[in-house]
């Protein structure tokens, strides 16, 4: 999203997707290649980026998939049907690929509450449509966030080595009241499990005392580091596992089923 200074969905921008994904033009284009061939090769060269550069200013900015061997496509506004349903059309009937097509979408489109809120309304409970305000019941006994959360800011008042790290999930692991208190000793990795295990990792074997704040179901993508940069090498890296076992209206992807299965088969794991 947000990739050139205004938003290409108008009308023109989806026609010359729906003419980029076409089969006319990629017969043309294709045509046009093999007759290029017979060219010098210099020539062939200078026409061949010549024609891409021309099509990134026509169409959007793909140039990368197309050093990738992909023919790209789009962006193409994901909320309006007649503009999405001919280009996916044409991309179903093409006989040539692999094709990237570009569709921009907004989270939570025309429900104001959903849009204004980049961490919520992705699972819901019983909620007041016009409010917005979802009716959770009240728990006996305070949040694993909150008390997580809490208990790490006490730790790292004690000791300067201890740091956090999450995934993209600071408010749901507890990281932003710990980044609040210390927000030098906070590092949200964006969606990259792998890498924020690696770099806690790299942090240990200096001396520092990393929390990774990440939620069971998510780790399970990061299983390859968790062996071989941290049980194997028997670092001191904690992982602080949010929404184990079966977490209800989260939904069947975000449920920590197999946590114990997976970590309790490590060596050098304590859990």
């Amino acid at each position: 999203n947000d990739m050139s200074i205004a938003p290409p969905v108008g009308a023109m921008s989806a026609y010359f997707a729906r003419l980029a994904s076409g089969g006319t033009y990629r017969s043309l284009r294709e045509t046009a290649k093999q007759l290029g061939k017979l060219l010098p090769k210099a020539l062939y060269q200078r026409a061949a980026a010549a024609e891409e550069y021309a099509r990134s200013l026509v169409v959007g900015g793909g140039t990368m998939f197309e050093e990738m061997g992909f023919h790209y496509v789009g962006p193409v506004d994901g909320h309006n049907l007649d503009h999405l349903l001919p280009v996916l059309k044409n991309v179903r009937d093409s006989d040539q690929g692999p094709i990237l097509l570009h569709v921009v979408t907004q989270k939570g489109k025309g429900y104001a509450p959903a849009e204004a809120s980049a961490d919520r309304y992705h699972g819901v409970v019983k909620f007041d449509v016009v409010s917005g305000v979802q009716a959770k019941a009240k728990a006996n006994a305070p949040a694993y966030t909150r008390v997580f959360g809490e208990s790490l800011i006490k730790a790292a008042d004690a000791d300067p080595k201890v740091v956090a790290i999450t995934a993209a999930m600071p408010g749901g692991t507890g990281i932003d009241l710990f980044g609040k208190a210390h927000p030098d000793r906070t590092f949200d990795v964006g969606i990259a499990e792998q890498h924020a295990v690696t770099f806690a990792g790299g942090l240990a074997t200096e001396g520092y005392k990393p929390f990774v704040a990440i939620y069971s179901t998510f780790l399970q993508r990061a299983y390859d580091q968790v062996v071989h940069d941290v049980a194997l090498q028997n670092l001191p890296v904690r992982f602080c596992l949010d929404r184990a076992g079966l977490v209800g209206a989260d939904g069947a992807t975000h449920a920590g089923a197999f946590d114990l299965a997976y970590l309790c088969c490590l060596p050098n794991m304590t859990v």
